[in-house]
């Protein structure tokens, strides 16, 4: 017989969680004095708040492919969760969240810090329960972990009373294999494979649109040898990007409201339009009314709830995309569009010559957001994780980031959560500290989650930060230039000094407001041994083009 506490965390092991990001209080005080004993076995962070442990979660999560793993008190710290949670749901991140709970002979009676966690994120997860018996703790873990990885994956959060966790019982746990009521996935159907093919092989202006459930899937290779085999010029959504290499010579660019002009205008162009592991977010589709028309849709899809939602499928093929494509491929006729890619290397070199070269190799006096990332390639290896927070810094460092490995790209897609970057980067590294973990983050969105420079310090991650300052709630401020008449309403900020607050966390600091600096600066940065924090002073007014209004067509895409 053993405490339920200690059930959680050898439970933990048996998933083989190799790190637990969280902060103590009293409802989960049990499970850290449990995890006293196992700190050989399983690893535990101590972030600076209970966003910067979920956040760290889905860093380590999403580079990994493991289950992320996070724990918290009652009340507020439970709360604190949430954020993450609907992060992680919309962008199909695998975590358990374990959350302390007052004893169950106080639920309902408005104890200190009690909070009917399950009903509040019961939108924000894939499953949530409530654990009441110490018998029950077991099961539910297996089938929690069960739940995050399988299918389309999801955070899980289980609320564990007070006594379900001093409570003594039986260890016995068994991992979850399946159950009755849930489906992780739906065989795909050889009918529609080969109506897939017979639209494909008449296709003259095939186009692929590529998405996080080909990295979810594990099916980058099968991509590949999909797009080698028919030829057909193929562009990658914000979370896709790094399922195919920017070097493969059918990949287009990026698509969506910030992405390549190509990309974005001949989506309205094509007969054929197959999207893999994709859900049309509105970012990528705009308006709906006048998307892609034209063209006979072929969507590879997971989940079925995604089918037919934003757009609709001629041909849809529900199940796990490495399955459907390698059935594809097989089935498709090996062809070459030559003049259908030429069309969009043409609307490339408008774009460079238009948008990139101003923004990568600047005449004007000051520092561009795109100059900074350019230079970051040029030291970067070709595994280097890029994680950003949200807004003009992340379109920026997403469109001239050289993605060529899979799971390098860490950002909040569907939610846009501000703060997310550093935590999350913070997670990312502690997967592999030999691996560069680069943070690109604005100057608002740090301030969100600023303290978690404290567990980079204690955890010595090397993460490299640069901050891209540019005194402004950028994104929104580009909005008010752009569609309100200039009216920058509460979008400049008065910041402090950064340089200082990093330095206090004992972090190796340096600005750069220079170009001449520029280069030597992001060196230092990568030769460093130990996390670093580079602050660059940019434009204030550095807008990000191309860009699609809300509302307008993809056809509609602007160059300035």
């Amino acid at each position: 017989m053993i405490r339920g506490a200690d059930i959680v965390v050898r439970s933990l092991i048996a998933e083989q969680a190799e790190i637990i990001f969280g902060y103590p209080g009293g409802a989960i005080m049990p499970v850290y004095d449990a995890l006293y004993d196992y700190h050989e076995q399983i690893k535990h962070v101590l972030t600076r708040h209970e966003q910067g442990a979920i956040h760290a979660a889905q860093g380590y999560a999403r580079v990994s492919g493991k289950v992320g793993v996070c724990l918290a008190t009652s009340g507020p710290g439970a709360t604190n969760l949430i954020t993450g949670l609907a992060d992680a749901q919309i962008d199909s991140t695998p975590l358990v969240c374990i959350t302390g709970q007052v004893a169950a002979h106080l639920l309902g009676t408005d104890a200190f810090q009690e909070t009917d966690v399950v009903g509040i994120s019961m939108p924000a997860t894939k499953w949530n329960i409530q654990v009441q018996r110490v018998e029950d703790i077991a099961a539910a873990i297996a089938r929690g972990f069960f739940i995050a990885r399988s299918g389309r994956p999801g955070p899980v959060l289980i609320d564990i009373t007070k006594n379900a966790q001093t409570d003594f019982g039986e260890y016995n746990y068994v991992p979850c294999l399946g159950f009755r009521s849930y489906k992780t996935y739906e065989p795909v159907e050889v009918s529609k494979i080969q109506e897939a093919a017979d639209l494909i092989n008449k296709a003259e202006r095939p186009y692929v649109l590529f998405g996080q459930g080909v990295v979810l899937g594990k099916a980058e290779a099968e991509l590949k040898f999909f797009l080698d085999k028919t030829g057909i010029p193929a562009a990658s959504t914000l979370l896709g990007s790094g399922a195919l290499s920017q070097d493969h010579p059918n990949y287009v660019g990026k698509l969506g409201m910030h992405g390549n002009y190509a990309p974005n205008l001949l989506t309205n162009q094509c007969d054929v339009l197959i999207a893999v592991g994709m859900r049309f977010d509105d970012r990528v589709t705009g308006d709906l009314k006048r998307y892609a028309k034209q063209a006979k849709v072929i969507h590879l899809e997971l989940d079925p709830a995604e089918v037919n939602k934003n757009v609709k499928a001629h041909v849809a093929v529900v199940g796990d995309c490495k399955e459907s494509l390698s059935m594809l491929t097989s089935a498709v006729e090996g062809k070459k569009h030559e003049s259908w890619m030429a069309r969009f290397r043409e609307l490339e070199q408008e774009e460079k010559s238009t948008v990139v070269q101003p923004d990568i190799m600047p005449t004007k006096a000051g520092l561009t957001m795109g100059e900074v990332i350019h230079q970051i390639n040029q030291y970067k290896a070709d595994d280097a994780v890029l994680v950003t927070d949200v807004g003009q810094h992340q379109m920026i460092a997403w469109r001239y980031f050289n993605y060529k490995k899979p799971r390098t790209q860490v950002t909040s897609g569907g939610l846009g959560t501000m703060g997310f970057a550093l935590p999350a980067a913070l997670g990312a590294q502690l997967h592999d500290y030999s691996r560069q973990v680069v943070c690109v983050v604005g100057d608002g969105g740090i301030q969100m989650t600023i303290q978690e420079l404290g567990t980079i310090m204690q955890t010595k991650a090397p993460v490299k930060i640069v901050l891209l300052n540019n005194n402004y709630l950028g994104m929104v401020r580009q909005w008010q230039q752009m569609f309100f008449d200039k009216r920058y309403s509460f979008t400049e900020l008065d910041n402090p000094e950064f340089i200082k607050i990093a330095e206090a966390y004992n972090i190796k600091s340096q600005k750069v407001s220079d170009r001449a600096d520029l280069k030597e600066a992001i060196e230092d940065m990568f030769i460093h041994d130990g996390p670093f924090f580079l602050e660059v002073v940019v434009e204030k007014e550095d807008n990000v083009f191309p860009m699609i209004a809300t509302g307008c067509s993809v056809e509609e895409v602007r160059l300035s």
